[in-house]
């Protein structure tokens, strides 16, 4: 972020009233224009002087390299601005299905939704299933149609796409206007009925041609209808039944209250050329027909210790409730907290206490500390704008949250909250790492827990079967991201090495196994002597150890010695390095001497003999098998099913979902599953989810288990 501050011309300030602040999150596909529709805002603001100067990226909306590499945007960022008394915060999210934990950040800090989407580009899935999620909850949706200057662009075939995927309600209030070249040249504006003209290059208002009559009638009932019907006026239904002429002003906020109740989603245009084609017209409609955070019911919030909390509102005076939307790491400020505050104030430097359900080494324990508040500041790419206070309804960024992570609740330490969190994705990706050196390795756990803080849709687990530190991520970008800023960042270089998947072995036949150890060096020696019979169980059963010593040709006392022995060997394999499971080892007979045998002497024996007994009886290999839920389209279902048997899995059903979708259950081995989230965006063009869970170990085919333990052999 370069820590660089500037004065707050053309950027907003602080807000002191919510009902003059909007909060406005852009979703939409990679490629969909979010970012330059955010920077002609800007620019119909007075925010930016000149196209191109626009510096957002990452979490707070800082300049971020990885971005620029990769040609997309990874990371939530927020843009003020001013227009008029109203402060908009512009929210702008990931596009990429891999960075949704960002995108579900934005909608958690906005009051309303815009739905970006392409003239030329058409909705994809992921942007159809969230609406359908937004809709669940009744956030306040609108519609900006991009690219309406390119040749391919065409403005009623895609609102009546918007129309088909995702509600009728959706209703232009302006209709593009064509030159004579069929090229973009303004927009008719149904309410007022009059042309915003940038065919001179500048927005030139005036009254609508004749010839637009019949367009602007047909056009302009739909509008009235549709905005009357949702906000639910019946006196000003009667009163436009009648004929009655209704007037601009009432309609707009007929317009704001059906936006507000989630049910009606009106359209705008837009392009980048002519500049700023479709700004003001859209800022218009944020400010006049979004709601306010007052508007927009609270998330739901509790006492630490699980009770409801019914009283809050958007009250400036209120308890402080206020959230972590995102965290990053600026060089000069040290760590910063973009925040949303939903009740009370916050002032720098004052003393918080900080609740949350996510934790730096898993992201899923509760934690609860005070802290104190850094500096505050409103921000927009490099750019930090030092304030005092902030009110509620308001993103502003907190510097010196050393212990406050990502989804965590920032409360009066004498009236501690917790918000309900986000939905958080499952990372389902797998990446073992390693250091490269010992001083990486010195570093690697404390980076890793900062980067993990920052990002909850981040799993990190050290596997203590395997040794290996495996960080869950969201696909491939995604841990290309994480990987990329343990190196820029905080100077860690590591590599990415196969995840091993923790097998099991067990016996795949009943066997007699005999220990013996003999040492003889001066003094007291060594003696012992076991046999054993092992015999396998049914999957499930554990480890059983049975004493069948008769005559006691095995003293009592060394018998404890024995069974830890069996089990101590049973922990390491006998085969490959995994743990032996579902066997009974019964001790048979054995040997003793009054002088040399020892506990020592007979913890060895029983290892010896249970290694024994695996040679005569061979070991089977059983590896882990995930019972899955994969949510595809029905053109994908056949592709689907034929890869899950690909991967030796097998399909246990399938169930039609309305539609058009189908859920497939399989179960299917984890060795097979390492790379999955990814071939299957591949496979369904981002379009499939799945879910996984752990359902039993299964016998592994031969051909594999004999693959696993010649490479265990090898390392050996």
């Amino acid at each position: 972020m370069g820590g660089k501050t500037a004065a707050n011309a053309g950027m907003g300030t602080a807000a002191t009233d919510p009902e003059l602040i909007r909060n406005v999150v852009l979703v939409g596909p990679t490629g969909s224009g979010k970012t330059t529709l955010i920077e002609q805002l800007l620019l119909a603001a007075g925010a930016l002087e000149r196209a191109g100067t626009i510096e957002l990226g990452t979490t707070v909306s800082d300049f971020d390299e990885f971005e620029i590499r990769q040609q997309k945007s990874a990371f939530l960022a927020v843009a003020p601005i001013t227009v008029g008394d109203i402060k908009v915060n512009l929210i702008d999210t990931p596009g990429y299905t891999e960075f949704a934990g960002a995108l579900r950040a934005g909608l958690r800090a906005a009051d309303a939704a815009l739905f970006v989407v392409s003239a030329t580009a058409g909705i994809d899935q992921a942007t159809t299933l969230l609406w359908e999620e937004c809709a669940s909850v009744d956030m306040p949706r609108a519609v900006v149609v991009t690219h309406l200057d390119k040749r391919k662009g065409d403005f009623d075939d895609i609102v009546a796409i918007c129309q088909r995927i995702f509600s009728e309600d959706v209703v232009p209030i302006h209709l593009p206007l064509l030159a004579d070249n069929y090229a973009v040249a303004g927009l008719i504006d149904l309410l007022s009925q009059r042309i915003h003209d940038y065919s001179s290059g500048n927005r030139v208002i005036r009254d609508s041609d004749l010839e637009h009559g019949p367009l602007i009638e047909t056009a302009r009932n739909s509008l009235i209808e549709a905005v009357i019907a949702q906000s639910e006026d019946e006196t000003l239904m009667d009163r436009y039944l009648a004929g009655e002429e209704i007037d601009v002003d009432t309609l707009v906020a007929d317009l704001e209250a059906a936006v507000s109740r989630g049910h009606f989603y009106p359209v705008v245009g837009s392009a980048i050329a002519p500049v700023g084609f479709g700004a003001q017209e859209l800022l218009s409609l944020i400010t006049r027909g979004l709601p306010s955070p007052a508007e927009h019911p609270l998330p739901f919030v509790s006492t630490p210790d699980g009770e409801p909390v019914d009283l809050l509102n958007c009250d400036p005076d209120g308890p402080l409730c206020a959230e972590v939307v995102t965290t990053t790491t600026d060089p000069y400020l040290g760590r910063l907290s973009l925040i949303r505050i939903f009740s009370g104030s916050v002032t720098a430097g004052q003393p918080v206490h900080v609740s949350g359900h996510f934790g730096i080494s898993s992201g899923r324990h509760d934690h609860d500390v005070d802290e104190r508040l850094g500096s505050l500041h409103l921000v927009r790419g490099k750019t930090l704008v030092p304030i005092d206070t902030a009110v509620a309804g308001d993103i502003v960024a907190v510097s010196k949250l050393v212990k406050a992570e990502t989804g965590d609740t920032l409360s009066w330490p004498q009236n501690p909250l917790l918000i309900e969190p986000w939905l958080i994705p499952e990372p389902l990706t797998p990446v073992a790492i390693a250091a490269t050196s010992q001083t990486d390795e010195d570093r690697l756990t404390f980076s890793l827990s900062r980067i993990v803080a920052e990002d909850p849709t981040l799993r990190l687990d050290l596997d203590e079967e395997t040794g290996q530190v495996v960080l869950w991520c969201m696909g491939e970008t995604h841990t290309n991201l994480v990987l990329d800023r343990l190196s820029t960042r905080y100077g860690v270089s590591v590599e990415a090495i196969p995840v091993r998947v923790s097998l099991r072995e067990t016996f795949a036949e009943s066997a007699t196994g005999h220990g013996r150890v003999a040492k003889q060096s001066g003094g007291h020696g060594q003696f012992a002597e076991c046999q054993v019979d092992v015999e396998p169980l049914p999957l499930g059963s554990g480890i059983e150890f049975l004493d069948g010593i008769i005559g006691g040709s095995i003293p009592r006392h060394f018998i404890p010695s024995i069974e830890k022995g069996i089990r101590e060997q049973v922990q390491r394999g006998v085969a490959a390095g995994y743990p032996i499971v579902d066997i009974r080892v019964t001790l048979v007979d054995g040997k003793s001497h009054p002088v040399d045998s020892s506990d020592a002497a007979f913890h060895l024996a029983a290892e010896l003999a249970l290694k024994d007994a695996a040679q005569t009886a061979g070991i089977t290999l059983l590896e882990p098998v995930d019972s899955v839920l994969v949510t595809t389209s029905d053109e994908y279902l056949g592709a689907l099913m034929s890869d899950v048997t690909a991967r030796r899995g097998r399909i246990v059903g399938t169930t039609a979902l309305t539609g058009g979708q189908t859920q497939i259950s399989a179960m299917i081995p984890q060795t097979e599953l390492t790379r999955y989230s990814i071939d299957l965006r591949s496979l369904t063009h981002g379009t499939t989810v799945f879910e996984r869970s752990f359902s039993a170990y299964e016998r592994m085919p031969r051909a594999a288990a004999q693959r696993v333990q010649e490479a265990a052999r090898t390392s050996q």
